[in-house]
């Protein structure tokens, strides 16, 4: 990934940047915090195990992030769990009404033609959650990103087909 000429943390980040300051954020799969540390908004920086004292520990699908107290969610390339439909339903829960749900996921899990999940069932899935996608961007080679933003007034389906994301192998250089 560090060879990767553009790095989707840093497209999610200007993305921010871009936006409302006043917006509280959620990094699930924060890894090292980079939003955080780039940000003047408050974010709540997430990941299974963490070193960093600012990062809350803990199963991404069960955080302790009130209900409907987040603008924006994000999953860059965080959705590894085989359970990531729980993270994402994390998401919704504690996402506020017209909250963005942003997700950067490598390309190659999201490849029929290799393997990987449809893209468009993907999405889907996310939509019967009870979000709408507001754009799809596909221009980078090595990762896809999604905007979300949820209704409204959500109806969750009572049964989503969520694709199976294809497992990440990582190549030795």
């Amino acid at each position: 990934m560090s060879h990767w000429p553009e790095q989707p943390v840093n497209v999610i980040i200007n993305w921010l940047k871009s936006q409302n300051a006043s917006w509280t954020v959620a990094d699930f799969g924060c890894g090292n915090a980079a939003v955080a540390k780039n940000l003047k908004n408050k974010v709540f920086s997430i990941d299974l195990v963490s070193d960093e004292p600012s990062v809350i520990a803990c199963d991404m699908a069960h955080t302790p992030l009130e209900p409907s107290s987040i603008d924006v969610a994000i999953f860059c390339l965080s959705l590894m769990g085989i359970n990531y439909p729980s993270y994402l339903e994390e998401a919704n829960r504690v996402l506020k009404p017209s909250g963005w749900l942003v997700i950067a996921e490598v390309r190659s899990r999201l490849d029929p033609s290799n393997g990987g999940a449809d893209p468009e069932k993907f999405s889907k899935a996310i939509i019967q959650l009870g979000f709408s996608l507001v754009s799809k961007d596909v221009k980078n080679r090595m990762f896809i990103l999604f905007y979300f933003r949820k209704k409204e007034k959500s109806k969750v389906a009572k049964s989503i087909d969520w694709p199976q994301l294809k497992p990440c192998l990582y190549k030795r250089r």
